[in-house]
């Protein structure tokens, strides 16, 4: 009987597996692309985001990165895990050579995946209408969207080891549509003038949104939505750690 691959091969095997997973499901695929690149428009050709300093089109970009990375690695990893986990695939794959360790770190590399994609596929619709990004605010915002594909994968992960399938699917479907209107994630948190704005500003979705916005229009580290973002990372990692059940 031959020996298992390597589990670096494992690993890669599973993450391109559930990356054309996610890109073949029709719901999906419509988070992930249709849905930021009508927000792009939308955002572009309509004055909500006039009166913010910076063009339409500037200030829309990283709101639409950041909806990208919440639809890929909470709502579409979400959903994934919670049917996987009632058929069985989750049970049966954590007894398999890959492991538990093998099969969340697949599940990441596919929310990289898929998010890099995403971020081509927007980037380029971005040049097109106008976008002129500071180059000197590209690796901070790149590294800015992996930190919140990864808070937002582990919330992702904590809703669908701990919910019903059912629920899961209505959780991460409601919370994508709360956040994208009035999470701060697209509509800068900086001109809200409601009672619930200091609450909104601690949301995983305005931290993303405000940091990105920070370091793509500004060219500047924001160092307290930064923190923010940080620290739902790692709480959220925890408590899917401590919480998930894989069956």
């Amino acid at each position: 009987m031959s020996a298992p691959a390597p589990l670096a091969t494992r690993i890669l095997q599973q993450g391109r597996y559930e990356a054309i997973t996610m890109l073949r499901n029709g719901e999906q695929l419509i988070l992930a692309v249709v849905l930021p690149i009508l927000a792009l428009i939308g955002l572009t050709v309509t004055p909500l985001l006039d009166g913010y300093g910076a063009s339409r089109i500037d200030m829309a970009v990283p709101g639409v990165l950041a909806l990208c990375a919440m639809s890929t690695a909470f709502t579409g990893q979400g959903i994934a895990t919670g049917f996987d986990r009632r058929y069985g695939v989750l049970r049966y794959l954590s007894t398999t050579p890959l492991g538990r360790g093998g099969l969340i770190a697949g599940k990441a590399i596919a929310v990289v995946a898929v998010l890099m994609i995403q971020v081509a596929v927007i980037t380029v619709l971005a040049l097109f209408l106008g976008w002129r990004p500071d180059a000197a605010g590209l690796p901070a915002g790149l590294a800015l969207l992996l930190l919140g594909a990864f808070a937002f994968t582990a919330l992702g992960l904590l809703v669908a080891g701990t919910a019903r399938p059912e629920a899961t699917l209505a959780i991460t479907n409601l919370l994508w549509i709360l956040l994208a209107a009035v999470g701060g994630i697209l509509i800068p948190t900086t001109n809200m003038t409601s009672a619930w704005t200091p609450l909104v500003e601690l949301l995983p979705s305005a931290a993303l949104g405000d940091a990105l916005r920070s370091a793509l229009v500004e060219a500047q580290f924001n160092l307290s939505a930064t923190l923010i973002l940080l620290a739902w990372a790692i709480l959220g990692g925890l408590a899917a750690v401590r919480w998930f059940k894989w069956s």
